[in-house]
Order: C-alpha cells, then sequence, then structure tokens
C-alpha cells in the first residue's frame, strides 16, 4: 500500500478511535485514556495503537484489558465509520511518552520566539 495512503488511514483511525473512546464508550475504566498514535501495516490488517493512560499501575493495567476487551466492538465502529477493505485487528499498548508531542511544540515555539527577538 501506498505510504501516503497508510498515513491517511492510520490519521482516520486516530480520529475515530479518540471519538470512540473519549466521547463514546461508558466504560469507567477507560475514563483516563487518550489515543496519541495510530501505526497501521502495510496491509491494513494490523494497527498498533498507542494510549496515555493516567493512574497508578492497576488503573492501568485495568484500561488496557478494557481496551483489549472493547477490540471487537471498536472495530466494528471503525468499519460502521471508515470505508476501508480491511478493519485492522487492533493492538494497544502504553504510550510511554504521552506529552512529548507538546513538548516538541513548545519547544519550537520558544525558538522561534527567540529567533523573532535576535534578528531586531
Amino acid at each position: 500500500m501506498d505510504v501516503r495512503r497508510i498515513l491517511r488511514v492510520s490519521e482516520a483511525v486516530k480520529e475515530e478511535l479518540y471519538e470512540i473512546i473519549g466521547f463514546e464508550m461508558e466504560d469507567p475504566r477507560l475514563l483516563e485514556v487518550e489515543v496519541t498514535d495510530v501505526q497501521v501495516s502495510p496491509d491494513s490488517r494490523h494497527a498498533a495503537i498507542k494510549v496515555a493512560l493516567r493512574g497508578d499501575e492497576r488503573r492501568r493495567n485495568q484500561a488496557l484489558a478494557a481496551l483489549e476487551h472493547a477490540s471487537g466492538y471498536l472495530r466494528q465502529e471503525l468499519a460502521s465509520r471508515l470505508q476501508l477493505r480491511h478493519i485492522p485487528e487492533l493492538h494497544f499498548e502504553q504510550d510511554k511518552n504521552p506529552d512529548v508531542e507538546s513538548r516538541v511544540d513548545f519547544l519550537l515555539r520558544r525558538a522561534r520566539k527567540s529567533r523573532g527577538r535576535d534578528e531586531n
């Protein structure tokens, strides 16, 4: 599959899972779960989903177990929302650095501000 298509499918799956898990599922174990990244395999049969989990170790393990348990439901929802030939099998894993993107954005903004001052 084309690399651009893989990226588009990954982004679409991420947006839909973010919506479903964050706003539509009523499982209390998933209250502090946020989808941070999705990587769909080139054959679109598998998707590695990184999630940010808050709370202590026991709550994080319960949230991962709830996601694995709900993976069939999530695939059905994705099938009804996305027009894909193959809905990927979902594999959830904890994102070890969920705040990296926001930290990078912060550093880029700070660099732009300091560069602007140096030019004047």
